[in-house]
């Protein structure tokens, strides 16, 4: 996968099916713990709803370790895992949603309840504002002193992202590359540094 899709800022969007209301709020978050604390996070804004429903893929799409979902108090299998189902063919990564509800007095059915998650999960990620993510390998470069300025100044105008920097008798920098644009940038690296530097990456680790 190239790159996949992520919210830009956590985002609310409104929907009413039958005097419910469900209110969709779609947040990027990076990893379990992040969503889990985004979920609360709901909780604690609308304490007075009846049910706050979630799905999370929280990393890349195709990482089904970082999939979850609830159907807090709803019946099983009517909400979270719709929402679910939604997100996952949604291309989006890195994004847990929570639809909280507010029962309007009628009740929607099993198969109610399906369609009305599913399409505030479906609406809420058509409107939101996103961008596109490239998944990212960690590399370790070694380099001498002198050589610091020119690789500094060439990895900002680069797409690759400076972790950290470690200072010894050499210096190394932690890198994030992304995987589609490093065989190119590891030749002009090299040539850059006259064969001067030393790489560590996972597959040679």
């Amino acid at each position: 996968m190239d790159y996949y899709l992520s919210p830009t800022h956590t985002q609310r969007f409104d929907l009413e099916i039958k005097n419910s209301q469900f209110i969709t709020t779609v947040c990027r978050t990076k990893g379990r713990d992040e969503a889990k604390a985004f979920v609360n996070q709901m909780r604690m804004r609308y304490p007075d709803a009846n049910h706050h429903c979630w799905a999370c893929v929280a990393g890349a799409p195709d990482n089904v370790h970082m999939w979850d979902q609830s159907d807090d108090g709803e019946p099983k299998g009517t909400a979270g895992k719709p929402m679910l189902n939604v997100l996952q063919h949604s291309d989006f990564g890195e994004t847990t949603v929570v639809v909280t509800r507010y029962f309007g007095g009628i009740k929607l059915g099993a198969g109610g309840l399906v369609r009305a998650y599913s399409q505030a999960v479906q609406e809420a990620l058509s409107q939101t504002e996103h961008e596109s993510i490239y998944p990212r390998t960690p590399v370790q470069l070694k380099i001498a002193y002198p050589l610091l300025g020119k690789v500094e100044y060439w990895l900002e105008q680069s797409d690759i992202e400076v972790n950290n920097k470690t200072y010894s008798d050499s210096i190394i920098i932690e890198l994030a590359v992304i995987e589609r644009t490093w065989p190119e940038h590891k030749v002009t690296l090299t040539d850059l540094c006259q064969g001067s530097l030393t790489l560590i990456e996972p597959d040679k680790a």
